[in-house]
């Protein structure tokens, strides 16, 4: 199982950044995955996930309207939208398979 993220960076707040997971290494389209991140000092926590098939999601109420996780199952990536972004939101992201598979992960920076 291998994970890739790219797409992170410096943002000032109210940007916008795509995140993106290349996986390989299993049948994409069996899997649900999901994005987490991890700010300095703190524990790691779930931002969103999606069904294998993309029809469900899931986000933390932090960034509820604000951050859109889709997949195409054609290209085996996973990605997240992120929009109105704030101080709040710099971390590392990483995606994550079930299985306890994680990316390398992408920071995202937010800050003016």
């Amino acid at each position: 199982v291998q994970l890739v993220e790219s797409g992170g960076g410096l943002v000032q707040p109210g940007g916008s950044l795509r995140l993106s997971c290349v996986a390989s290494g299993f049948t994409f389209s069996g899997y649900g995955m999901s994005w987490y991140r991890q700010a300095p000092g703190k524990e790691r926590e779930l931002v969103a996930g999606i069904s294998s098939g993309g029809s469900s999601t899931y986000y933390a109420d932090s960034v509820k309207g604000r951050f859109a996780i889709s997949r195409d199952n054609a290209k085996n990536t996973v990605y997240l939208q992120m929009s109105s972004l704030q101080p709040e939101d710099t971390a590392v992201y990483y995606c994550y398979r079930s299985g306890n598979s994680w990316g390398q992960g992408t920071q995202v920076t937010v800050s003016s």
